[in-house]
Parts: structure tokens; C-alpha cells; sequence
């Protein structure tokens, strides 16, 4: 498994309607605040984490037999995290932030190369600015659940829950 297989995980959020979304995005930062994922706020994701300042995580590792799923409250990371995040990407990355209208109808291919060649010249040397749009959610976590798959589908299974002063209770879960 790639490095990329192992931090990309299903996100899953309510719509401003109430239905439930999932998407593949990828973990990008995790320390004891929770993990973050950066996006524009502009897209579906971000509207949805806007409207409803929750989400779940569902990552599964099948050449381990492993999965784990996190359920907590957002929070936007800090312009500093977003700014340091933003400028460790590719050049051609940042100038797509930019470029990218993300999740919007789009009429051609060409019209976003275009955009990103704009963007290039607008910005030909230095530091790239993060465009306002643009920054990290962070998923606080609330509840965790780790799977281990088991031989006849007797499967291993652990429950973490955030207690109210900070500590985790643990319960062994049946398969």
C-alpha cells in the first residue's frame, strides 16, 4: 500500500439538505487536536462542514484487515497552519487552488488551464499567497472504532469514547 492508500480515507458529511455525502480525500496533518484535511471551503465539503460542523472518517487498510472510523466536530485550522500547509505544496498545486472553481460545472479542460496559466503570470516568482477559499478542516475526535478482521468473521473490534473531562473510555464490541 502507497503512502496515499494509507491516508486516504472516506469523509463523510450531511448536505445542506440533510442527505449524507462521502468522499475519498486524504489525512494530511494529525497530532492530540485531531486530523486535518484541506479544501476549499467553497466546495460541496466545505458548505457541508459549514452547515453542519460535523463528520466522520472511515479509513480501510484491506491488505492489513484493518479499518478504523472516527466521528467528531470541525474546526478550521489556523490561517498559520493553512499558510505553512499551502506553501509546502507544488508551485503548479498552489496555482491550481487558485485556478480551480472546485466541484463547479466546468466547459472545457482548456478553460482551466487557462485559468492556472493566468494565475501564473499573475504570481511568476516568490511566495503564492493561500487563496482565501482555501484551508484545513480539522476533525476533532469524539468516538473511534478499530476493526481487525478475523478468521470465520469473529472480528476484533474496539471502541474509544471521548469522556466529558478528556479521557477515553474503551469497550470491546461484538463482531
Amino acid at each position: 500500500m502507497g503512502r496515499e492508500g494509507a491516508t486516504a480515507f472516506c469523509l463523510s458529511t450531511l448536505d445542506l439538505n440533510g442527505f449524507p455525502e462521502g468522499r475519498m480525500v486524504l489525512l494530511k496533518e494529525f497530532d492530540a487536536r485531531g486530523f486535518a484535511f484541506y479544501t476549499n471551503l467553497h466546495s460541496p465539503k466545505g458548505r457541508s462542514i459549514a452547515g453542519h460542523p460535523r463528520a466522520a472518517m472511515t479509513f480501510y487498510w484491506q491488505p492489513l484487515e484493518r479499518q478504523v472510523r472516527v466521528q467528531g466536530n470541525t474546526e478550521l485550522v489556523s490561517d498559520a497552519e493553512a499558510d505553512a500547509y499551502f506553501h509546502s505544496r507544488p508551485r503548479l498545486s498552489q496555482l491550481g487552488a487558485w485556478a480551480s472553481q472546485q466541484s463547479q460545472p466546468l466547459k472545457s479542460r482548456f478553460t482551466l488551464m487557462r485559468e492556472v496559466v493566468s494565475f501564473a503570470l499573475k504570481y511568476p516568482t516568490g511566495t503564492i499567497p493561500r487563496p482565501p477559499q482555501w484551508t484545513g478542516i480539522r476533525i476533532k475526535p469524539l468516538n473511534m472504532e478499530f476493526w481487525q478482521a478475523g478468521a470465520n468473521r469473529l472480528h476484533d473490534r474496539f471502541q474509544y469514547q471521548k469522556q466529558s473531562g478528556g479521557s477515553w473510555s474503551v469497550t470491546r464490541l461484538y463482531p
